[in-house]
């Protein structure tokens, strides 16, 4: 038995088809964790939902910016614009109420306590301890699976508050923990709060802030820890127990498997079909 762990897919279905393939994964064996943003953007959205969720017993993962984006179009929050066409195609097609619900039911942190290892989407915020990282993961999660999950979407938006204080409360306290676990890329030096507009590599970073993995942080430990969202890193973070799993396949890049069990990486090349 494998357990692989897939960076960001975005729709691009051909990849994803291609790497399960090369990996010869065997749902009967193997186990799929996705790290967050399974759709937008993509060739077909639909049909990797399809495919991924046609797998639902041998597949789980963490939500990401782009998947809380679609589920709070289906909770008609926002009405999908002119480039988001793939995501139209989800909120209409007749399976969509079971695509949905399941992708729903993701958490925004996973940890794999026989690897001792760590899964989100956007990365481990240093001020907050392994287990305040997952108690507040637990949090949305339970919003998200109540009669509460029209508010937290209604206020998802936004980029502030841009720190964490554990006096918020409500759509505000959902807000911050959802973008420090989805959106988080720097942080600044002095106070760990968040910058969320830049999205280049780290040399370019604004001054005074540092990619969140270079953040000093005594709650680690060994602890490993497996990301996407961050495109522009390329699939490498350079820094011990840090693994970026965003190759930017759907810029033309890569789609990156993560083996736990082997600590080794699996890619299919986005730029081509082949």
């Amino acid at each position: 038995m494998a357990t692989y762990v897939v960076g960001d897919i975005q729709g691009c279905y051909s990849a994803l088809q291609r790497l399960l393939s090369k990996l010869q994964f065997n749902p009967g064996a193997d186990h799929l964790v996705l790290a967050g943003d399974l759709v937008n953007r993509g060739e077909d959205s639909l049909a990797t939902l399809r495919l991924l969720h046609g797998m639902r017993e041998h597949v789980s993962g963490v939500l990401g910016n782009h998947d809380l984006h679609l589920l709070a179009l289906a909770h008609g929050v926002r009405e999908p614009q002119a480039n988001e066409e793939d995501l139209a195609a989800i909120l209409a097609a007749p399976d969509s109420t079971a695509l949905l619900s399941w992708l729903q039911s993701f958490p925004l942190a996973h940890y794999f306590t026989a690897h001792d290892t760590l899964l989100t989407h956007a990365g481990w915020p240093p001020q907050w301890s392994l287990a305040e990282l997952l108690q507040y993961s637990a949090e949305v999660g339970e919003v998200l699976q109540s009669s509460q999950a029209g508010l937290y979407f209604s206020h998802m938006y936004g980029n502030e508050p841009n720190s964490w204080s554990p006096q918020l409360e409500g759509p505000e306290r959902w807000r911050v923990i959802t973008n420090y676990l989805t959106r988080m890329r720097l942080l600044k030096q002095t106070d760990n709060s968040l910058n969320l507009t830049a999205k280049a590599s780290p040399k370019d970073a604004p001054l005074g802030y540092l990619p969140w993995f270079q953040q000093r942080s005594h709650q680690r430990g060994n602890t490993r820890i497996l990301f996407g969202h961050w495109a522009a890193l390329k699939g490498q973070a350079h820094t011990p127990n840090v693994e970026a799993l965003d190759s930017g396949c759907v810029w033309g890049g890569y789609l990156t498997a993560y083996c736990l069990e082997t600590q080794q990486r699996t890619q299919v090349s986005c730029s081509t079909q082949a």
